[in-house]
């Protein structure tokens, strides 16, 4: 049977090519739903396998938003893969930039490409719940004049022309997806294990983080991310959620029982095998 991953977007959204490169040998069935929270929410309730979340861009930054559902998931991230992000303004077949007068896609492909479209001051961006949605009501509903960022599995998908390539500012554009189930580790072997996604509060007092930082370089723990969230409610409290690389896993656990009287609600998003980075073509 097919392995079900369940997507944000569309059919030919960026998170439908992560899936496919991260499962490359396995059949898998793509299910796509609108939101993020409608992804979890299929995990929940065991309508697919896997999920497949964004979580980073290297131009954009951090979902923030996605940091708060995977902290309420019971889901754990088992893997990751870095997707060299390629945009592309597509259109109906026939049509030249100087059709265009709207261009819908994700907040997140607008920031991307907004070098581009500086050159184009008549065109106006509109954001959209996704970029391979956007693409899909170009067709469905027939929009002359009317654009959207996607991918280019998106334009072959829904018969759109690519009317611009490689429009994104950054050519070294990655996105960094998490792979989300159910298992302790996924696919991954112990000895695969080197990489670990952790949560912690933390309380605004001098040297907190500090001392938290000290011990985790003691144990040889490099880490590969910081992002800090304000606790709501709670004043100049903040939530922080840390990435771990290590080469010996009984360390890290040592590491984690050391920081933990510096810290509350100390937690394990996922242990994975850190990923690889993918030319998306």
């Amino acid at each position: 049977m097919a392995k079900r991953i369940v997507i944000q977007g569309g059919y030919g959204a960026f998170h439908e090519i992560a899936a496919l490169r991260y499962f490359e040998n396995e059949k898998v069935e793509i299910i796509p739903r609108d939101t993020f929270k409608d992804l979890m929410k299929a995990l929940r309730k065991d309508l697919a396998d896997n999920g497949i979340m964004a979580i980073e861009n290297s131009l954009a930054g951090s979902i923030l938003p996605n940091y708060s559902l995977l902290t309420d998931s019971p889901m754990k991230i088992i893997g990751e893969i870095y997707l060299r992000i390629r945009q592309n303004l597509v259109a109906l077949p026939g049509q030249s930039i100087s059709d265009i007068r709207e261009v819908f896609s994700h907040p997140m492909a607008i920031l991307q490409c907004q070098v581009f479209f500086d050159q184009y001051d008549e065109i106006k961006l509109i954001e959209s719940m996704d970029t391979a949605l956007s693409a899909k009501k170009i067709r469905d509903e027939n929009l002359a004049g009317i654009g959207a960022i996607a991918s280019c599995l998106a334009a072959e998908k829904y018969d759109l022309e690519i009317i611009a390539s490689g429009i994104e500012t950054n050519k070294k554009n990655y996105t960094r997806f998490l792979i989300l189930g159910n298992g302790q580790h996924g696919t991954a072997s112990m000895e695969e294990v080197n990489k670990a996604s952790i949560h912690f509060a933390l309380s605004h007092k001098i040297g907190g983080l500090s001392k938290i930082l000290s011990i985790l370089s003691f144990y040889e723990i490099n880490l590969s991310k910081i992002q800090s969230m304000p606790i709501i409610g709670e004043d100049w409290e903040y939530q922080f959620y840390v990435d771990v690389e290590f080469t010996e896993y009984e360390l890290y656990l040592q590491s984690l029982e050391a920081i933990k009287p510096f810290t509350s609600d100390l937690g394990i998003l996922g242990e994975y095998k850190k990923g690889k980075s993918i030319i998306n073509v």
